[in-house]
């Protein structure tokens, strides 16, 4: 593969920390009482409480798709992020269905929902073929069961403040690393599909901005640059001090495989973060409020 010069981050407009903080606001609000569904799928006893500004009941079953992994540590993240989203939405059912490799399979998890109007959120962070043709073929073929698509949960601010988190946890310190010889590497799965990059460039872009250092975009599969190219790349223009951020939802192979070009600075994946709920939520809401003839359209938009 034909070693290529990292691309220049998309320049999105500035995030305030306002922005981030109203959006947390807005979305912590969306609760009322009990979690329905613990994480071996069984149903908790219901009380009926209530919040003052929400009913218990809401809109229709969430059902989470991850993608699935080898890495046992991959359902485990899957399982705790769901966990946080049920604290956030008491009442709310929420199920989880992967794509491939780990049980329950999407199928079996829509098989349990005959009758009902799911939302089907993605765990993925950007367009690509699992959203826009896997997907949208697997809710047509499910019996009695009228499903709406969320969009992918990248871009979008929350993504951001989770990244972010996770740097600071690997040693990422804004004293420290503001200068010229600080960058990032985003790491992301890739994907052929252009949609799908274009996502990654703006997440790049925003968290830059988060940042004040240069952020690249590189890739474990389908797309270049990797993450050892950018990493020279930025080594070349005198950024020897680059961390990698961790653009997976969960553990696995790929985030592995991008972690070990600098071990010592490579953040974890975004996993079981409170950010990452609020935006689960979020994509959920969203699929929910949107016309019955628009929702098609937020998985490509």
């Amino acid at each position: 593969m034909t070693e290529q010069a990292p691309e220049q981050p998309h320049q999105s407009p500035p995030m305030t920390d306002s922005t981030a903080q109203l959006l947390t606001r807005i979305t912590d609000r969306l609760g009322a009482q009990l979690s329905l569904v613990s994480r071996n799928g069984t149903r908790r006893p219901m009380h009926r409480t209530r919040q003052p500004d929400r009913p218990a009941e809401d809109g229709g079953p969430l059902v989470a798709v991850a993608h699935g992994s080898r890495d046992p540590e991959a359902l485990r993240t899957a399982l705790a992020l769901l966990d946080l989203v049920r604290d956030l939405r008491p009442g709310l059912d929420v199920r989880l269905g992967h794509i491939e490799l780990n049980r329950p399979l999407l199928p079996d998890t829509l098989d349990g929902l005959r009758g009902a109007d799911a939302v089907l959120v993605p765990l993925l962070l950007g367009r690509g073929h699992h959203v826009k043709r896997d997907l949208p073929a697997t809710a047509a073929a499910a019996p009695g069961v009228r499903a709406r698509i969320a969009a992918p949960l990248g871009p979008h601010p929350l993504l951001v403040e989770a990244l972010y988190e996770r740097l600071a946890e690997a040693g990422w310190d804004p004293a420290d690393e503001g200068g010229r010889r600080a960058a990032v590497v985003l790491a992301a799965a890739g994907s052929r599909d252009p949609d799908s990059a274009q996502d990654t460039r703006r997440t790049a872009g925003l968290l830059a901005t988060r940042l004040g250092v240069p952020v690249v975009p590189a890739y474990a599969s389908a797309a270049t640059p990797t993450v050892p190219a950018a990493l020279r790349a930025l080594a070349a223009r005198g950024r020897h001090r680059a961390f990698v951020a961790s653009y997976f939802t969960a553990p696995g192979r790929f985030a592995s495989a991008c972690a070990d070009a600098v071990p010592h600075r490579a953040a974890a994946p975004l996993g079981a973060h409170p950010a990452m709920a609020r935006l689960v939520l979020h994509r959920y809401d969203q699929a929910r409020s949107a016309p019955a003839d628009a929702v098609s359209l937020l998985a490509s938009a």
